[in-house]
């Protein structure tokens, strides 16, 4: 997509401060954060949201979640914990139209969804 900001951000059009990069993921800091640690965890692959996801994308899908395993060990929040948030649609507070898990941690969240 030539107007989506992640895209942009993939091909190295805008800068970010990235945590994680592979072929076919991409995860950096929010530049709004929610919570003392806000990543944004994101596949290369352009898809506008989650209803959006066909039978061939289940694997990235699940490597996205291994991914933020991963992400969360080596950033050092693993074991107190995080809350991992997939906005759909414009109702449900999604901004971006490309699908993107925001993992929340560095303090206790309590009840309250953020996203």
């Amino acid at each position: 997509m030539e107007d989506c900001i992640f895209c942009k951000i993939i091909k190295g059009e805008i800068p970010a401060n990235k945590v994680y990069e592979d072929e076919e993921v991409l995860a950096f800091h929010d530049i709004n954060p929610a919570a003392p640690i806000h990543i944004l965890v994101i596949p290369k692959k352009h898809i506008s949201m989650l209803t959006d996801l066909k039978e061939e994308d289940e694997r990235l899908i699940g490597k996205i979640y291994t991914t933020i395993n991963k992400i969360a060990e080596k950033e050092g929040f693993k074991e107190a914990g995080y809350r991992v948030i997939a906005n759909c649609g414009k109702d449900s507070g999604q901004e971006v139209m490309h699908i993107h898990f925001h993992i929340l941690g560095g303090k206790v969240l309590g009840d309250k969804i953020v996203g």
